[in-house]
């Protein structure tokens, strides 16, 4: 028996789809280089059975209500995430950003000999390669995804935050403004200081812009935290929030801030 066909890989399927779900962890299970299938059936349980269960190899839906399969990615961590094989109905350019970054995917409806091929290939790579260039992969792929806007579909609702070995998911609601920092953005909730991996760039392009509106090059407002705004030298103005706080309105931003202010 060749190292391949040892049943070594243990698999988990993210899908929220009970039926798709059923139909990978079937295909899967019958490969002889498949030892153990899991399964979850949305984003949470997926990050909490990763770091857990720590499986060689991941089957992650991209589209999940709530936390999709790039959140589970970044509650994880691209450093610690297993190799993944996205299951996804992406459009062309996303399709296109997969083959750039070397990750694999598989379209849904899955087609069988696809989904095999797919994990057998993944087998062959975990033998061979080290985790840090998947983990590389991943966070480049997470990066162009984010800049060009084409990671989710709808607005984001609340964001997955890093914190040590935990994670915390904040609603957008909640949050006061955000603010750019060298490879993060500051997420200013109350006295919290909470931070998440992205540009305030890519990470405009997932906020309701009738909610979240840019005061400054550095800094985005939730609008819902806004009390009054009051003119400032220069052409400039201040944003004054709730909780009493002030924060400076560039004139370049300004327009568009009292557009949806009055």
């Amino acid at each position: 028996m060749s190292r391949l066909e040892e049943p070594t890989l243990k698999v988990l399927v993210v899908d929220d789809e009970p039926l798709a779900c059923d139909f990978a962890k079937g295909l899967v299970e019958e490969l002889s280089c498949v030892r153990s299938v899991s399964t979850c059936s949305d984003g949470v349980e997926a990050i909490r059975a990763i770091q857990k269960m720590a499986p060689d190899l991941v089957l992650l839906d991209v589209r999940m209500p709530e936390v999709d399969g790039f959140d589970v990615i970044k509650a994880v961590g691209p450093d610690a995430m297993p190799h993944v094989i996205f299951v996804t109905g992406y459009e062309e350019y996303s399709l296109r950003a997969f083959d750039v970054h070397a990750v694999d995917y598989v379209l849904k409806p899955c087609d069988p000999k696809r989904l095999r091929g797919a994990v057998e290939r993944a087998a062959r790579q975990i033998a061979a390669e080290h985790g840090s260039a998947l983990s590389e992969r991943l966070a480049s792929l997470l990066s162009e995804l984010e800049d060009s806007g084409s990671g989710h579909d709808e607005y984001a609702q609340r964001l997955t935050v890093r914190d040590g070995e935990r994670f915390r998911f904040v609603e957008l609601q909640d949050i006061d403004w955000l603010e750019a920092s060298g490879n993060y953005v500051r997420l200013h909730r109350g006295s919290d200081d909470l931070r998440v991996r992205s540009t305030l760039k890519g990470l405009l392009l997932r906020l309701d812009p009738s909610r979240f509106v840019r005061i400054h090059r550095s800094a985005v407002v939730n609008l819902g935290r806004v009390k009054e705004v009051q003119p400032w030298f220069g052409g400039d103005c201040l944003v004054i929030l709730n909780n009493g706080e002030q924060l400076r309105v560039s004139r370049t931003y300004r327009e568009g801030l009292l557009a949806l202010t009055h």
